[in-house]
């Protein structure tokens, strides 16, 4: 005779379907909150438009109000279902959960035509929201390793950046003077960096053959300049991938991860057969 699974609790059973995707429960769930995120973003982009506001302005507001509900169940539930809610709360993505939660709710608070000004501010906040798309991204932990391995690059090339425009801008400052709107150094090395990021607005022009000259030159920098970070990340990139390509082909065997979530630490990508998490040794 067969022996019995033990039964699972509610909340292990709602942790499997939250935290876990490799379930058709969890696969159902990710989707469903997918759309409820794309659905939100978009009612936050119409209720800005004042003419879409005015003539749905009742049903922005009801659908507004379910998918609030929505999320409040689902931060309420990922409290509940782990070991360590302050550890949640406290995360990345449990402080962008509470920030695309809590403005609907603030909104009641502020009642009367005199915080009309705060409430607008308040309901910006619901942008935030996009930000829970992030644990979708599978690829978003390539890119990020990459962005961290050239920080230190980049952060010299932006200070290289810096020393230019105020060299620049003070050139631009003697060269140009006040008659031709250059009134300040200050003002002149923010021309300098608007011409140099190709920006280019347009409030202040070189009117000297000389200052010309220098915009010129600064321009064709520009262009050469706004490739240096891009070459600095694909480079890292590409070396980060590489690195896991030569990871997977040095065992016989490649290593399968699943989407377990450890309900202690919240660690993923643990091993298909692994029993215990591999960051703080609870049991999975």
């Amino acid at each position: 005779m067969a022996e019995r699974k033990p039964d699972i609790s509610w909340k292990e059973k709602l942790y499997i379907i939250i935290y876990e995707a490799d379930t058709p429960a969890g696969k159902l769930f990710d989707l469903i909150l997918l759309v409820t995120i794309l659905a939100s973003i978009v009612l936050v982009m119409l209720e800005s438009v004042k003419s879409i506001d005015t003539r749905f302005h009742m049903f922005l507001n009801i659908s507004e109000w379910i998918i609030t509900i929505l999320f409040t169940l689902e931060y309420i539930a990922r409290i509940l279902t782990v070991k360590q809610p302050l550890k949640y709360i406290t995360s990345f993505y449990g402080v962008i959960d509470l920030l695309s939660t809590i403005p609907k709710y603030l909104s009641l608070i502020f009642a009367g035509t005199h915080a009309l000004v705060a409430l607008r501010a308040l309901r910006l906040l619901r942008v935030f929201r996009i930000l829970k798309l992030a644990r979708f991204l599978g690829a978003s932990n390539t890119l990020l390793s990459a962005l961290k391995a050239s920080r230190v690059k980049i952060s010299v090339f932006l200070y290289a950046i810096v020393i230019i425009s105020i060299i620049l801008g003070t050139i631009m400052y003697l060269v140009e003077g006040e008659e031709n709107g250059f009134t300040n150094i200050p003002k002149s090395v923010y021309w300098c960096i608007v011409t140099l990021t190709t920006v280019g607005f347009g409030d202040i022009t070189p009117q000297t053959a000389l200052g010309q000259f220098i915009a010129t030159l600064i321009m064709i920098l520009g262009y050469g300049i706004i490739a240096v970070p891009t070459g600095i990340v694909t480079a890292e990139f590409t070396s980060k991938q590489k690195h896991t390509a030569a990871e997977k082909n040095e065992v016989e065997e490649p290593i399968q991860l699943n989407t377990k979530c450890c309900e202690n630490c919240l660690s993923v990508k643990h091993k298909d057969d692994a029993l215990f998490c591999n960051k703080c040794g609870y049991k999975l």
